[in-house]
């Protein structure tokens, strides 16, 4: 009997706060409004699933459409709670469909480069095996001559490297690791371009060490690259002996090689079509974009450099890295330092 009066009574004063909202002007379509959403909800709810409901187009714009006709203050009770990682997924898939659109012939056809025919993979693999003396280019001339079929130096490279496993690869340290273990002698610098949240292009210049890397800096720039951003770096910095780029048009500039002859820096030059000769900072970039670009979103320039200089005293700091034996960069640096770090923590 209590039971029955309690819900007699939610009852009464449910359905007197709806008879109020049916007297306000469109208060008969925001309560069929609210009634349909809360119906979609339901339906999506009540699906199949493992971790959460999957939303079709249709239920977009179903809620869509339904909560432009309910108030604010009620759609605050009712509404679907949203995640950061649904804003990130958002802004990322805006990123791919801007250059998507630009540099992209049709849009429906995916960007890239071709796959190979398996035929063309064999063929590869098999004239590899039965003449393991045999380089890239020397391969690619003879399917050329006995077949007639035209393929890149790089795309048997690619194909030996991908599928490949008993390659020989050359042992012992690169060019770049034997001179950046002498102390202070080698920097690495490299461009990067990321998308604010207004979807402007960003250009990041970084510079790192290669004996103990450390990122020595960052410099950004809402426009076109320019050598400045290198000045602005390095700064009331002491100038290493060598400086590695690659084959980027910026670092090709007259400009820049004055520059580099001016502050007395020789340059070293990476390899054509070779990133793995330019590794360290490729590494630093990557790691940048998953733990930080990957994970926020920033406004301006001034944000962005805000951030990635915090990024910065992390990462020289306070990040364990393994090539290092779990030290940080400033603890490689300078081995007088034995503050903990986070991975020994």
């Amino acid at each position: 009997m209590i039971f029955t009066m309690r819900a007699l009574f939610e009852f009464t004063v449910l359905f007197v706060i709806t008879l109020f909202t049916l007297l306000k002007p469109g208060g008969v379509k925001a309560i069929a409004s609210e009634n349909l959403l809360i119906r979609q909800q339901l339906i999506v709810a009540q699906r199949a699933r493992k971790r959460a409901p999957n939303l079709k187009t249709s239920d977009h714009f179903i809620f869509a459409l339904l909560c432009s006709l309910i108030s604010l203050n009620r759609l605050r009770k009712i509404a679907i709670i949203v995640k950061p990682d649904t804003f990130l997924k958002l802004h990322k898939a805006l990123v791919d469909r801007k250059y998507r659109l630009l540099y992209s012939n049709k849009v429906s056809k995916k960007p890239g480069r071709k796959p190979h025919s398996q035929a063309l993979i064999d063929l590869v693999l098999e004239m590899k095996q039965r003449n393991p003396h045999y380089g890239y280019r020397r391969i690619t001339m003879q399917i050329f001559h006995s077949f007639g079929i035209t393929i890149s130096c790089f795309a048997v490279g690619r194909i030996l490297r991908k599928y490949n496993k008993s390659h020989p690869s050359g042992s012992g340290p690169s060019w770049l690791t034997f001179i950046g273990h002498t102390k202070d002698s080698l920097w690495s610098v490299d461009l990067f371009r990321c998308e604010s949240i207004h979807l402007r292009s960003h250009w990041v210049m970084v510079v790192m060490d290669q004996f103990s890397r450390t990122i020595i800096g960052f410099a950004v720039h809402a426009g076109d690259p320019h050598g400045c951003m290198f000045n602005k770096i390095i700064a009331g910095k002491p100038l290493p002996k060598y400086l590695s780029s690659d084959n980027d048009p910026l670092f090709e500039f007259h400009r820049w090689q004055a520059n580099l002859r001016i502050i007395d820096v020789d340059e070293i030059k990476s390899i054509r079509g070779c990133p793995t000769s330019h590794p360290f900072i490729e590494r630093i970039i990557g790691t940048c974009r998953r733990e930080l670009l990957d994970r926020t979103l920033f406004w301006n320039e001034r944000d962005l450099s805000n951030k990635l200089n915090d990024f910065k005293h992390y990462y020289n700091e306070t990040r364990g890295h393994g090539s290092l034996d779990g030290r940080t960069p400033e603890q490689k640096a300078d081995p007088k330092i034995t503050t903990p770090n986070v991975a020994n923590v």
